[in-house]
């Protein structure tokens, strides 16, 4: 097993090499299927992981056929779960991927960059979601409402938008988004306070229901706001938005001998910044998980009753889950409106709360690698793979009615996913330890 394994990974690195593309990187995925799941000893995977992360970043960076962004995700996933790998590997190879191996195939193909910024962004809110859903076990179904308010709040001001309601230099230069940060992190602490208020006295269904009007009414504000008082824009949104000047990062990546151009700069600036805060999401999920707040949670979550018996004061406690996760959700929204440009109610739909939702369902609820996991995997299906498939059928099979277009049927995708993981993996693609021993109890 070992031979045939290491046979694949070496084959694939000469396919990456001599005839990279979609029918290398699917080999590829196979080869990496084999390592993951066949009884090797751990030197021999260490370094079947080694050359396949190798060959999918030749591969991205020769052909730019995305499959390989997918088999880079797949490594990460191994490198997180898979057990007998010194921590140290974990983090070269990691490190490797996230900056060296992504930012390649993003120079080859700039839509590695945005899909790698997409994941991110989703990666972030996940976890901020994960907070409340995961630990907590409060079903919110309007978590999109704390990425618009956090969006809109740089968008205003950071655009002549604010011109029409106060005085001032409107548009705020590009340098006011980084403390545009920290004020939508209060912003969307406070939004979560005063929709948490009414919505945290419920449990289960009621709690869903209340917060997937609430998301809604905030929405519905941004669409309806641009009168009397045009605050937003309404349903034609808010653009340009300004971006952070990057001068002194082109000069530090030149420093390096890497010249970026008017279509690399920002997407390269704009993915280490979401990695930059993933790094920090993570940093305080881990703390929360091991505080005295996250134990509050997990006993919350378990049983109410229980809980409030042993002296923890659930409306606060609930109350903090909602603030914090309100807050990673505004800060990445800053991010969004920045990195678009634009913003516009369309994007804080009710399909938005529902996919975030999904992405921590998919890859486990309370598991931080699984709500990272669940980001990558939804967003490249949905910005990637269908897409991708949706202009296959177009084209190669144009007998086909428009209405069958896979791309228009992704919350029937993501219905599907939901459905089967509960079936067969209720858990998720990545448990959280507490969840895995409570099922392999049951």
């Amino acid at each position: 097993m070992s031979g045939l394994s290491f046979l694949l990974s070496l084959a694939y690195l000469g396919l990456a090499l001599w005839a990279p593309g979609a029918l290398s990187n699917l080999f590829g995925l196979g080869a990496l299927g084999a390592t993951a799941l066949l009884r090797l000893p751990p030197q021999t995977r260490i370094l079947n992981l080694a050359l396949l992360t190798l060959a999918f970043t030749l591969g991205l960076w020769r052909s730019g056929n995305t499959l390989g962004l997918i088999g880079l995700v797949g490594i990460l996933v191994a490198l997180s779960t898979l057990p007998r790998i010194p921590t140290w590997i974990r983090a070269l190879l990691g490190l490797a991927i996230l900056l060296i191996s992504v930012p390649l195939a993003g120079f080859a193909n700039t839509f590695i960059f945005e899909l790698g910024i997409q994941i991110g962004i989703y990666a972030a809110m996940a976890l901020g979601l994960n907070v409340v859903v995961g630990m907590a076990g409060l079903l919110d179904l309007g978590y999109a409402a704390f990425f618009a308010v956090g969006a809109y709040t740089w968008a205003i001001f950071g655009s002549p938008q604010a011109q029409n309601f106060m005085q001032g230099n409107f548009p705020l230069p590009g340098e006011y988004m980084y403390p545009f940060m920290l004020i939508a992190i209060v912003t969307t602490a406070i939004t979560g306070l005063l929709i948490g208020l009414p919505a945290v006295r419920l449990r289960g269904d009621y709690l869903a229901i209340v917060t997937l009007g609430l998301g809604e009414v905030v929405r519905i504000l941004a669409n309806n706001l641009d009168h009397p008082i045009n605050l937003t824009n309404g349903p034609q949104g808010i653009t340009p938005v300004e971006r952070p000047p990057i001068g002194w990062f082109e000069d530090l990546i030149g420093s390096l001998g890497i010249q970026l151009d008017a279509t690399t700069d920002y997407q390269l600036f704009f993915y280490l910044l979401v990695l930059l805060m993933i790094g920090l999401v993570v940093l305080v999920n881990l703390n929360l998980a091991n505080s005295r707040f996250g134990r509050a949670w997990a006993a919350i979550r378990e049983d109410e009753i229980a809980a409030r018996s042993m002296g923890i004061p659930l409306l606060p406690t609930k109350l903090i889950a909602f603030m914090t996760g309100a807050a990673f959700s505004g800060a990445m929204g800053v991010i969004f409106a920045a990195q678009r440009t634009f913003v516009s109610p369309e994007s804080f739909t009710l399909l938005a709360s529902i996919t975030i939702l999904a992405m921590v369902i998919l890859g486990g609820m309370g598991s931080i690698p699984g709500a990272i996991l669940g980001a990558a995997t939804l967003t490249i299906l949905n910005l990637d793979i269908l897409k991708t498939f949706s202009e296959f059928v177009r084209t190669n099979l144009p007998q086909i009615p428009s209405q069958v277009d896979p791309a228009k049927y992704e919350r029937l995708v993501f219905g599907l996913i939901l459905v089967l993981m509960m079936i067969f993996r209720p858990t998720g693609l990545i448990p959280e330890r507490r969840h895995r021993a409570e099922m392999e109890e049951e």
